[in-house]
């Protein structure tokens, strides 16, 4: 260890060019990550936010199905008489409205019904109540666009008038941010038709979905019988992710961007390490005249590679973190510290597998090299 500290003090020039390659390969990788996290929040935050275990979809749709899928008042009704299961409708359109100070939004309106356990509740101000049927709780966002409690916001071309009652923290839905209405209000979004002003006992009683609540012993096969009785496809909360617009498709590229990166971090680290490997072959075939082992000159090369690749993934880190800082709320950019910190390790372990390349050539220099060139 300490002649490997000597090597990385005496060859500092090419330690440090190394070490900044790793640093920016660590940096790009995390930035990227953060980018994956910040999209994925960014697209379903507002599902996740939902106290449910599954998410039941109208049989048959098969993608995008908030949009295009509409669940029937006999598939409501009958999940909400299943025994064990706690179900709810659930309601999602993505519009546009303008407030009655000018200010115009889009939204993605969550229609829930007021005190299910899928009602979000309120951090500030009232949560959506039966009593007042046209009061809207808009999502943190609503208010750094300038919507605040006490506004009208009027849906465009429906002339549907909702007051702002409440805020719940930041959520969205397919990068619009989340606002929540009741059921009633939903479908008067969802189904009235421009220039009409069609009661909500005039319109169809259906939904986008049923929430659940589903109990541990709720089995595959009872489920299975449950769809098949309700003409509905129920998946868990999570799959249910891949039904909000855009979320499958940032997720592979994003994820292919990260594979590639950490397929080239351990090239670069293979090769450096490689090339260092060759260059000091006669201090190597010295050191094993001299009677080191072949164990001690792996720990001698790993040691190198740990202190190089570990102080260029914590500075990458870092640097991933100040680009987060520093575009703040401006882009969907999240980078928890599990994350980072995760991260981080595997772009550590890449690299030492990268460093592996090297070490055959490491463990099987001939003493004799070094012998040899001093006759």
């Amino acid at each position: 260890m300490f002649l490997a500290l000597l090597e990385l003090k005496a060859a500092r020039g090419r330690f440090l060019l190394m070490g900044s390659v790793v640093v920016l390969v660590a940096a790009l990788v995390g930035i990227v990550s953060g980018f994956t996290t910040g999209l994925g929040d960014d697209t379903v935050s507002a599902l996740r936010r939902l106290p449910a275990t599954h998410i039941a979809f109208a049989a048959g749709s098969d993608s995008d199905q908030f949009a295009r899928g509409l669940i029937d008042e006999q598939s409501a009704v009958g999940w909400n008489r299943e025994e064990g299961a706690a179900a709810t409708p659930l309601g999602v359109a993505i519009t546009r409205g303008t407030t009655d100070r000018g200010v115009e939004v889009d939204l993605a309106a969550f229609g829930v019904e007021p005190g299910a356990f899928t009602d979000p509740g309120a951090d500030e101000g009232k949560p959506l109540e039966s009593a007042e049927p046209h009061g809207i709780v808009v999502s943190r966002r609503l208010v750094s666009d300038g919507v605040h409690i006490g506004d009208t916001l009027t849906v465009d071309r429906l002339g549907i008038r909702l007051n702002v009652i409440g805020i719940i923290g930041r959520s969205s839905y397919g990068h619009v941010p989340a606002a929540y209405v009741s059921t009633d209000t939903w479908r008067r979004i969802r189904f009235t038709t421009p220039g009409t002003d069609a009661r909500p006992d005039d319109l169809p009683r259906q939904y986008s979905a049923m929430a659940l609540e589903l109990p541990a012993g709720f089995g595959e096969k009872t489920l299975a019988a449950a769809d098949r009785r309700h003409r509905t496809t129920t998946v868990p909360l999570q799959d249910a992710f891949a039904a909000a617009p855009g979320y499958e498709g940032e997720r592979l590229t994003m994820t292919s961007i990260q594979t590639f990166l950490f397929l080239i971090a351990p090239l670069v680290v293979g090769a450096f390490f490689a090339v260092w490997t060759v260059q000091r072959t006669p201090e190597l075939a010295l050191l094993r005249a001299m009677g080191a082992s072949r164990r001690r000159l792996l720990g001698h090369t790993l040691a190198q590679t740990a202190v190089v690749v570990a102080a260029g993934a914590a500075v990458g880190g870092a640097l991933a973190s100040a680009v987060g800082l520093f575009v703040g709320e401006q882009v969907p950019f999240s980078l928890p510290v599990t994350t980072l910190a995760t991260t981080m390790a595997a772009v550590t372990l890449i690299g030492l597998a990268g460093s592996a390349l090297t070490l055959r050539r490491v463990t099987t220099v001939d003493p004799m090299t070094m012998l040899g060139a001093a006759r």
